[in-house]
């Protein structure tokens, strides 16, 4: 069995499955996916991602602001965030995180409330997902002055060996999704090859993101068996031992989901 450790299920392009969520969900369970994590971006979506968990016994939730979907000039109140996260469903916090790709003006704020969900981490033993991109020293730092015991996951990792074992050293997971699959990922590729067994995962960050041969089109949950095959072939291990291995990395990681 596999799982979608990371993906935007109230955002999917569905038109692969003539619109129906129900059916692109059986898609990836026909293709061996057992357990989907639906991520929470902000405040808007929040009530979205709860119910799709209450909806589907293989759907859990996460809640969270992602750094470029912070209100100009305030960080969300730690209040709300406790508050959406005594949800049975909502088993992580996030996505939280830096993003000085796209934003880099807006460095300050992005820390705040990247601290704020980590303080929110701290109070309740749940799991952080952190979105990194450009922003590797600031995000460490955070990383390293919360010291959660419980720590999280970096996803969609596109950094090197180097911020990998930082972040492993600090006791976080690497989640890669289809770009370890692209062309120029050289050295996401050799991020793949290196992490620890027990502190990988994997994910489709549907809808975006597609791996080879689907690059270019809506990604969808299913899609994550490609992910898997090919991180397990860069790894020279089988399909089956990385799909078993993962899935019990996620267990871990998330002792509240509903995985069976």
């Amino acid at each position: 069995m596999l799982v979608d450790s990371h993906c935007h299920l109230d955002r999917l392009d569905l038109t692969a499955h003539q619109g129906s969520l129900d059916a692109a969900l059986q898609a990836a369970r026909d293709r061996g996916v057992g357990h989907f994590l639906c991520i929470g971006v902000s405040a808007e979506n929040a009530g979205a991602v709860k119910s799709l968990s209450e909806q589907y016994a293989d759907v859990d939730c996460s809640v969270g602001i992602h750094p470029l979907d912070l209100a100009p000039g305030e960080a969300p109140a730690l209040e709300w965030l406790l508050r959406e996260l005594t949800h049975p469903h909502v088993v992580a916090i996030g996505e939280t995180g830096l993003d000085y790709h796209y934003e880099p003006e807006a460095a300050e704020l992005q820390q705040t409330s990247f601290r704020l969900h980590l303080e929110a981490s701290r109070l309740t033993g749940k799991p952080v997902i952190v979105h990194t991109r450009a922003a590797r020293a600031d995000t460490l730092t955070l990383l390293r002055e919360a010291s959660l015991p419980q720590a999280g996951v970096l996803h969609c990792f596109t950094e090197d060996w180097d911020m990998a074992k930082a972040a492993l050293d600090l006791g976080y997971y690497i989640s890669l999704s289809g770009i370890v699959t692209f062309r120029n990922a050289d050295g996401l590729r050799e991020v793949a090859r290196q992490v620890p067994a027990d502190r990988l995962l994997v994910e489709t960050d549907s809808p975006y993101l597609a791996p080879i041969p689907y690059r270019g089109k809506p990604n969808l949950p299913q899609y994550v068996r490609e992910v898997a095959e090919f991180i397990a072939q860069v790894r020279g291990e089988s399909y089956e031992r990385l799909a078993r291995q993962t899935t019990d990395n996620f267990k871990r990681l998330f002792p509240l989901a509903r995985v069976a």
